[in-house]
């Protein structure tokens, strides 16, 4: 069992203990790399190849399918033919809508401790995409914690600091220079701690992989250069992987992402997405108040007055009606899945009546 507790398995094995599932311990694996229809899971005898078996293969959403970080139940056939079964209930996930007018989900990891958002100092910080990335990160609720890379280019962190503290959602914020070797101790050993998964996201050119290799002492990542006919990154992490670090942390890489779409369920808690307009809210005259145009409201009392940042605002009613959409195609979505999931069964009380004949 040692190669599972160093993947993590020491903190999640409590959960699935009081479920109601038994599992074979012997059988169990953590998804470390997802190529294609083939998956890398570390066992308690090292890493193994598999494949999906039985419903996984054609499951209806493919957010049931393993992601990197699934804890997976696996049946080993022999040395060579390994297939999971079944992906072991999650603690969390990460997750985003898809790219373009599709209002599908795509995972990025799971069983996280942190999301960390990573943004470059060279042109890529911008506060209205860091905050919709700690919206979604929130809204799924993980930990988030903001990376602020190539720091050897600038000279004034506390301005940085102030416009991160304008959206007033507590994210540990890092400065770091992958060229000089500025703070990476420090993510050692405040950040990514022994034994604790987090994953990296963030636009393409940031300096994930650059971060990721000072981290691992090695080259271990292919590093492109900014194009400088468009000034933006290229993308150097095509695969979501999870890479073992020095002092026992696991760090999960990701591609660069141009858009991040958001994408909340209905149960998420709302207040806690947005904790500066919650605290306002609670003094809006109406309950269900939209924060738009209601007489009585708070929220638009301590915009107009200037107490509330605009900048905070303004992203709220913004997020805010895409969620809304979101939340609105995934309704259609389960419709349609509910749907499938009848005809399926009718076709199978056809097929049994048809034999019984």
């Amino acid at each position: 069992m040692n190669n599972l507790h160093l993947y993590g398995w020491s903190s999640f094995s409590p959960k699935i203990s009081s479920s109601k599932n038994s599992y074979d311990h012997n059988q169990i694996g953590r998804v470390t790399s997802v190529k294609g229809h083939h998956y890398h899971i570390i066992t308690s005898e090292g890493e193994q190849r598999a494949e999906l078996l039985g419903r996984l293969v054609v499951a209806y959403e493919k957010e049931d399918q393993p992601k990197v970080g699934d804890w997976v139940q696996f049946m080993k056939v022999d040395e060579s033919s390994v297939f999971i079964t079944e992906v072991l209930p999650r603690k969390n996930l990460l997750f985003r809508k898809t790219a373009g007018k599709e209002h599908a989900t795509q995972v990025l990891a799971t069983n996280l401790d942190y999301a960390v958002v990573v943004q470059g100092l060279d042109q890529d910080f911008n506060l209205n995409r860091l905050e919709r990335y700690l919206v979604q990160i929130i809204g799924c609720g993980i930990t988030p914690a903001v990376v602020l890379t190539k720091c050897d280019l600038i000279s004034d962190k506390q301005y940085y600091l102030d416009e991160i503290k304008r959206l007033q959602r507590g994210a540990e914020v890092f400065f770091c220079s992958s060229q000089t070797g500025e703070g990476i101790l420090e993510l050692e050993m405040n950040l990514f701690k022994p034994g604790s998964t987090s994953v990296l996201v963030g636009s393409s050119g940031v300096g994930k992989s650059s971060l990721v290799n000072a981290l691992l002492k090695e080259a271990a990542r292919a590093i492109d250069s900014i194009s400088t006919s468009t000034n933006k990154g290229k993308h150097t992490t095509t695969t979501r992987d999870m890479l073992m670090l020095a002092n026992g942390a696991m760090l999960i890489d990701t591609p660069g992402m141009r858009e991040f779409g958001l994408g909340v369920n209905e149960n998420t808690d709302l207040g806690q997405q947005f904790p500066v307009i919650e605290t306002y809210a609670q003094n809006c005259k109406f309950s269900d108040c939209s924060h738009t145009n209601e007489e009585g409201c708070a929220v638009l009392a301590a915009y107009a007055s200037g107490e509330l940042d605009a900048v905070i605002y303004d992203n709220y009613i913004k997020l805010m009606k895409e969620q809304q959409r979101f939340q609105t195609k995934a309704y259609e979505r389960k419709q349609e899945q509910r749907q499938f999931g009848k005809m399926v069964r009718d076709v199978q009380k056809i097929k049994k009546r048809l034999k019984g004949k």
